[in-house]
Formats: C-alpha cells, structure tokens, sequence
C-alpha cells in the first residue's frame, strides 16, 4: 500500500560510508596525500562491497537456518488465510477478501488510486511495480498501455495519463486469473513474507508476526520515521524483542503504542480501531498464536471467524 522502493535506495549510504571511511580527517592533506586516499578509496570500494555482500549472504543463511526449524506460525496456510481476512476487513470492509481483486478508487489521501487486494496505490509505486511484473510475464494484457502514465505519477495523487479509462481496465484485467495470481505474489512478495520472517527473526508468535504485516501494509516497507522499519526501530528503543530477552506482550504492546502514534500523526482524526479493537484486544486477552474463533471490530462494524 506504501512506497516499496525506499529500502533499496536507503542501502546506499551505508555502503559509500564504508567507502569513504579511509579519507583522513585532517583537512590539510596535501595534493600527493589527497591523491593516495582517493586512490585508496578506489582500491578499496570493490573489496568492502564484496566483504559487504559476503557478511550479508552468510547473515542470511543463518537467519535462514533458524527460521526452517521454527513453527510456521503465520505462514501456515489456515494462518495466512485468517490474516488475510483480517487485514481485509481493515482495507474493504469485508472478510471476503477475494473480492476484492477489482476494486479501485481515489480514497482522497494523497495516495492516488487505491487498488486491489492489499490496496495498490498509484501513488506509492507499489501497483506500478505490480503491473511491470505483471507485463513482463504477459507483455499484451490490458494495462499495459498505462505503464507510461503510471510512471509519470508515481509519488503523486494525480490520474493525469489514466483517467478516464483505467478503472475500467483494471476492473476488467481483475477478471483475469493470472491478474489475479499476480496480486497474490506482489502482496507475498513486498509485505507478507518480509513482515513474517522479520517478526519470526524478532521471537515473535503468529499474533506479533501479523501485527508487523497488518504495520507494512498500512505504513509500507520504508526506512523512514512513518515506515515500517522506523516503527520497529522505535518500538524496539522502548521494549527488548523477545529475540532480545524482552516481553513478547511488552514489546507488541510498545510496538502497536507506536503505531497508533504513527496513524495519527499522519492523519489527524484517522479511526485506528484495526489496532484499538483488533491487535490490542487479541494481545489483551493472550491470544499470541492468533487462535480461533476470533471477534474484533473495525470502522464500527464487527466480524467473527469461528
């Protein structure tokens, strides 16, 4: 629902940090001396970035390894199923999410056209990275026309190049099962299963794990303060993780105390009932493996999965 693009440009600094660390401080380096660092810092880029590269594949196997021998949770089909119809209920109103493959509006929240199963936004570059997945495998479908005027407004509000006839087009293209299949894996791909590998690498249960996908979904895979991984990092500045030796019901309870926090600040007024009488209530009552039946409320209206 939010920009998925920030995390691969926010990687960047890190590694030209790296790069630029063998310059001396000393402002008074002589031409010769400037000259050797710069040569230096050229020498060294490729192998920083190669021990860079080596460090984060040799991290990602282990995190690998350790999440194979843990439960599901989450990932668990009935699980995935359930988190599904709870995020649904939030996004539509509905806990028949397959429903809602063709729907699509202007919600009027500077997002521009919001779309989908998880809420696509023409805005923050996630439906456009859906459909350029989705052309590639199927280069002829009936958005593909549109890709130019997508481009164009892309972090913006505006319809200019897509009215009046991409609602239409996408209503049309959601009858298609490979469109639909495509929404599934975009949804998999950019939130489900970075938000349940991460909560699992946390110690996180199926409840905390679905906390952090219902928080990617809304505040979207960023690296800023209102993103998802600003939220955990100021979570985790107020509670230890159970991964560190915290609480789990302390942690998720600072975490969804950020959050809140978060929706506000954003959009003053906003209704935060998918935290409020939802994810607190479930947390409230102990209910860290997200059994059924569940009962929460949404928007004032209430749904129950036996």
């Amino acid at each position: 629902m939010r920009r998925a693009g920030v995390l691969l440009l926010a990687a960047v600094p890190v590694i030209a940090a790296g790069v630029y660390s063998v310059v001396p401080a000393n402002s008074e380096n002589t031409d010769d001396t400037a000259d050797t660092a710069t040569a230096a810092a050229t020498a060294t880029a490729p192998s920083s970035r190669e021990n860079a590269k080596g460090r984060a594949e040799q991290e990602r196997a282990a995190d690998d390894a350790l999440i194979a021998v843990l439960p599901p949770g989450l990932a668990a089909s009935d699980k995935k199923e359930l988190a599904q119809q709870l995020v649904s209920s939030a996004e539509n109103s509905t806990t028949a999410w397959r429903t809602a493959y063709g729907t699509i509006e202007d919600l009027g929240d500077g997002d521009g056209y919001t779309a989908g199963i998880i809420g696509f936004c023409t805005g923050t570059h996630d439906l456009l990275a859906l459909v350029e997945r989705y052309t590639e495998a199927d280069p002829d479908n009936g958005l593909a026309a549109y890709l130019p005027a997508l481009r164009e407004v892309d972090g913006t509000d505006s319809h200019e190049g897509l009215d009046p006839g991409f609602t239409a087009a996408w209503r049309a293209e959601a009858e298609v099962p490979a469109f639909r299949e495509a929404q599934e894996e975009e949804r998999d791909r950019v939130y489900f299963e970075p938000a349940v590998r991460l909560a699992k690498l946390d110690g996180l249960g199926t409840l905390g794990q679905f906390v952090y996908y219902d928080a990617m979904v809304f505040h979207g895979p960023d690296t800023g303060a209102e993103g998802f991984y600003g939220l955990r990092e100021r979570a985790m500045a107020q509670a230890r993780t159970p991964a560190r030796g915290g609480s789990e019901k302390e942690y998720l309870g600072a975490f969804l105390d950020v959050r809140r926090q978060a929706m506000e600040a954003r959009r003053p007024g906003i209704d935060t009932s998918r935290v409020d009488t939802a994810q607190r209530r479930f947390l409230a009552a102990g209910n860290l493996k997200l059994q059924t039946p569940l009962e929460w409320e949404v928007y004032g209206d209430a749904y129950r999965v036996p």
